[in-house]
């Protein structure tokens, strides 16, 4: 297949709109569904972003995309019983793989942004993650291969009509790339930098430690950020995304809107959470947002009398910002990756509420005096790259 017709462009007036190579043919197969142009960019990107995963940890890897950026990406360390439970899959009757471990992760971190995601997975699709895929509400997957129960299962799912791509993993682009803006033709080299644990190697710091888990949590976050539209800050832990803030203008406004995920995904851990008594037969989502605005600032739209008793069985008690504060105190071990240098200390001073004790950069601001200053201050380990990762 050398070309595939698509039903329109980013939107409905857009056509006419298909992917197409210039030379040989697509390295695709659209096994059911009919994917469209924006499912084809989050499929193509997540799928580098996982490719690269697998090659740099060792280990399966999933990310879960929406508009062109990551809401989440993991590698299939197994997942803890807390962790099952706030990734909703605790009641699941399913001996978990890898890939499967790798996806309830990416899925999970940021589950309000991920809401109908595309997928990547670096391996072979197989029932158990299928079956996590089923039950979430999803655009489409792409991985290297189906077993033919996963399969069966995905087909079922959007009445036959998910997407679900096969993608030749040994498929090699062109060093150069091309795109157009109106009319223009932009050409450059592929960003085939390769992430690794020597990426980390200038640590510029008084602290040098850097255990090989910083490590991997480290290169997860910087190929996370090589995929993710920019400016872009990833916090990392346990090897996987739990915070990710894309496309803002401000590097600071990057660190606050990741960092804020990153305490949200440690707030849903907290016993306050963890108890919360759902009514019987409320939807996913409705789950997921009720938790999001009851750690939230507009924790009384959830917890206001005539609204409480269509999400709870028993009215929680607030959790009062010190509570909050006091829990996050202990969060700990995260890892930070930026795409480009920190301008200023208050980076890392937002950083510092959020746990971060391992950072990445690539330096070169003229206050990174002041930057190293500021994690000399919280002892945190800081590694300069010396390679920006702007992706656009």
């Amino acid at each position: 297949m050398k070309e595939l017709e698509l039903k329109y462009g980013c939107n409905p007036n857009q056509k006419p709109s298909r992917i197409y190579m210039e030379e040989g043919e697509l390295p695709i197969k659209v096994l059911c569904g009919k994917p469209g142009y924006i499912n084809f960019l989050d499929a193509f990107n997540g799928w580098q972003l996982v490719k690269e995963l697998k090659e740099a940890t060792g280990l399966p890897a999933a990310t879960s995309f929406k508009h062109v950026s990551p809401a989440g990406a993991a590698v299939g360390l197994p997942l803890s019983d807390v962790e099952k439970k706030i990734y909703w899959v605790d009641d699941m009757d399913v001996e978990f793989s890898p890939i499967a471990n790798a996806y309830a992760r990416a899925r999970g971190a940021d589950r309000m942004s991920s809401f109908g995601d595309f997928i990547s997975l670096s391996d072979v699709c197989d029932k158990a993650t299928a079956l996590i895929i089923k039950r979430e509400v999803s655009d489409g997957v792409i991985a290297p291969g189906y077993t033919e129960e996963a399969l069966e299962i995905l087909k079922q799912k959007k009445n036959g009509n998910y997407n679900v791509i096969e993608i030749d993993p040994n498929y090699i682009p062109k060093p150069i790339e091309r795109k157009e803006v109106f009319g223009i033709t932009f050409e450059q080299g592929r960003n085939e930098l390769v992430i690794d644990e020597n990426f980390f190697s200038n640590i510029v710091t008084d602290c040098k430690d850097m255990p090989q888990q910083a490590k991997i949590d480290l290169a997860i976050a910087m190929i996370t950020l090589k995929y993710t539209q920019s400016n872009s800050v990833c916090y990392a832990k346990d090897g996987q995304a739990i915070g990710i803030g894309a496309g803002q203008q401000s590097r600071i406004h990057c660190t606050r809107l990741a960092g804020s995920k990153a305490d949200n995904w440690f707030l849903r851990q907290s016993p306050q959470v963890m108890g919360l008594q759902f009514v019987d037969g409320i939807r996913r989502a409705d789950r997921d947002n009720a938790i999001d605005l009851y750690i939230g600032e507009d924790y009384m739209d959830v917890l206001a009398d005539g609204a409480w008793e269509n999400i709870f069985k028993v009215k929680p008690e607030v959790f009062t910002r010190e509570e909050k504060r006091a829990w996050l105190d202990q969060m700990s071990g995260v890892a930070l990756g930026s795409d480009a240098f920190f301008p200023f200390g208050d980076n890392i001073e937002r950083a510092h509420k959020s746990g971060v004790q391992y950072v990445a950069e690539p330096g070169g601001s003229i206050r990174d005096d002041h930057v190293i200053e500021t994690c000399n201050k919280y002892g945190m380990t800081m590694a300069f790259t010396g390679i920006r990762l702007f992706h656009h």
